[in-house]
């Protein structure tokens, strides 16, 4: 039965409440369309699951066919694993329940539910837990690769308020991992990626967050401001994380018009904890030079999470990378990097880690970076497939220019680069260890549209 056939006579069981949507169904092309602008794809079908007997029977359904199976929630993947060309995709999107429990800080939520429907519905209850800046993300994808946020530095990663996780395995089982059931699964969970199964459920411990401050604040950006903003975020209480992008100022109405086309940091500043405290830890960056726009204010955290049009989709060669740090020289190299490019909008995005991220042992979880201060991203967006090698070599070339001897990459921010990179997210025995979970629960890499990490 030729592929495309064999998926497409794909059915759920009957009673079951899920969805199978195909090619002749209205919302197809909607239902298919994931958030970065290159994959193109068309499955065959998209199983939008209601429950965990859904889940199985897609599975045996695909690994007895020998269909390629993506597995998406938000549809954030960068390389666009959560899509495929004629197979199955599991869009767990219905799976959106939220169980808070405030007395013990703790919540259950379904694989489908995005960072933005969470902090809101945690929001009466004064309580949080981190993910990363983007609103739309799925809870589920950011969290099995690590969850880098704005919260980081003062609660770590998002698998560090990880408890417990609800999943279906390549051969069908209903499990729950955590410390006490299938713990090496569990620490594989955490940081490993989708590898090991279809995540249902997560568990989470909440954290405190009775006011916030938190925005935007744009500088003009100069070798000396760069390394100061790098400074200020090292030296600053853990309570403050933030993002630093360096760019070409966008031409938004609050910017003087004098500004558009001009380097300036935008950073996204936040700072969990009462106002004062926040006046006095901003008061480092707001020092670096007379603001260009300053939105930083009390409010609440969802504030953070920026308005997103579900019909952009913008196509950008982006790679990441580990340093250790940024003073004058290395900020002269990125203004000149971000100079020379003709790209529409190009950015160097910088991150100060720290705080309670580093305190983790690296071998505790599957994300192992844990002793790197600084996270950057370098990115131009491209114009159509004849643009993007362009754009990709200036990409690699401003990577090497900041290169410090770090090679390790954060695996959520890896798009389509080859299995070293991925190796590289995973160093030291952290990939042998991988790869004997993976062994252990997909022997036969069922799983295997992702960050691949190859059964041992």
């Amino acid at each position: 039965m030729p592929l495309s056939t064999a998926a497409n006579a794909f059915r759920l069981p009957a009673g079951s409440a899920g969805r199978v949507i195909t090619a002749t169904d209205s919302d197809y092309d909607k239902l298919r369309t994931v958030m970065y602008g290159g994959p193109d794809r068309r499955p065959a079908s998209i199983i939008r699951v209601a429950n965990a007997a859904d889940i199985a029977t897609a599975i045996a359904y695909a690994r007895d066919n020998q269909l390629e199976l993506a597995i998406r929630s938000g549809g954030h993947s960068g390389a666009g694993h959560s899509t495929t060309e004629g197979g199955l995709v599991i869009d767990v999107r219905d799976l959106d329940e939220i169980d808070i429990d405030a007395a013990n800080r703790t919540v259950w939520v379904g694989a489908g539910v995005t960072a933005m429907e969470l902090t809101e519905a945690l929001a009466p209850h004064q309580l949080i837990v981190g993910f990363g800046d983007a609103g739309t993300v799925g809870i589920s994808g950011i969290t099995l690769g690590g969850g880098v946020g704005y919260l980081a530095r003062k609660h770590g990663l998002s698998i560090d308020s990880l408890l417990a996780v609800e999943l279906v395995t390549a051969d069908g089982q209903q499990l729950l991992a955590d410390a006490a059931n299938h713990p090496e699964l569990f620490w594989a969970l955490r940081g490993g990626g989708g590898n090991f199964g279809v995540v249902t459920r997560l568990k989470f411990q909440l954290h405190p967050l009775p006011a916030f401050t938190g925005g935007m604040l744009v500088l003009p950006a100069t070798a000396k401001t760069i390394a100061g903003f790098v400074a200020a975020a090292k030296a600053a209480p853990e309570e403050l994380s933030g993002i630093a992008n360096i760019m070409p100022a966008p031409p938004m109405p609050f910017l003087p018009a004098e500004q558009h086309g001009k380097m300036v940091i935008l950073a996204m500043l936040a700072f969990a904890g009462e106002p004062d405290a926040a006046e006095k830890a901003l008061a480092p960056f707001r020092a670096l030079g007379t603001p260009l726009a300053d939105f930083v204010k009390p409010g609440p955290y969802a504030s953070m999470y920026p308005p997103e049009d579900p019909d952009y989709h913008p196509t950008a060669a982006a790679l990441n990378l580990l340093v250790d740090r940024i003073g004058t020289p290395e900020a002269e190299t990125i203004l000149g990097y971000l100079e020379e490019s003709d790209a529409s909008l190009r950015v160097c995005q910088i991150r100060v880690l720290g705080g309670a991220l580093g305190r983790v042992a690296p071998s505790a979880t599957a994300y192992a970076h844990r002793k790197s201060p600084i996270m950057i991203n370098v990115a131009a967006f491209y114009d159509g497939e004849a643009d993007k090698p362009k754009k990709e070599a200036w990409a690699a070339d401003f990577a090497k220019a900041l290169n410090q001897g770090d090679d390790g990459v954060y695996v959520n921010f890896v798009a389509d680069e080859g299995p070293a990179r991925v190796r590289a997210a995973y160093p030291g025995d952290t990939w042998d260890r991988l790869r004997q979970v993976k062994r252990a629960y997909d022997p036969e890499n069922l799983f295997r549209l992702n960050q691949n990490i190859p059964p041992a």
